[in-house]
């Protein structure tokens, strides 16, 4: 999972060799509601988004008030729903799904943005692959 993921957050793009926190394998569709262990089902992520997302699979999105369906990193591209800020600090969503994923997850979250302006410094992030 960690390998497919090239060793990044699939929901923030954290990279793993410089996160303070430890990585896990999420199930994208939890367990709770029926999503099973196979591996089109889990994801890479970092703690904090795999905290933030729990048992979810659906928040409002913050401009239609709808709810709307997480980020599925094997369903969806990431470029489809996100994008960088200019300086590549923040993400912004893109569609109800990123927007909603934003929110929910705090992809924006202060650690992690103060992370990306420090590696961006010395052209480490975004990643590149």
């Amino acid at each position: 999972v960690a390998e497919r993921a090239r060793f990044c957050c699939e929901y923030c793009l954290s990279q793993v060799a410089y996160s303070p926190d430890p990585f896990s394998v999420d199930h994208i569709v939890p367990r709770v509601l029926g999503g099973s262990d196979e591996p089109d089902n889990l994801a890479y992520a970092c703690l904090g988004c795999n905290g933030r997302k729990f048992t979810s699979h659906l928040a409002i999105d913050p401009v239609t008030g709808q709810s709307a369906e997480l980020y599925h990193p094997r369903r969806h591209r990431w470029s489809d729903h996100f994008a960088w800020s200019a300086d590549f600090s923040l993400i912004h969503g893109l569609t109800p799904t990123g927007r909603a994923t934003v929110v929910r997850l705090q992809l924006n979250r202060a650690g992690v943005v103060n992370l990306r302006r420090l590696l961006r410094t010395i052209n480490k992030h975004p990643p590149t692959w």
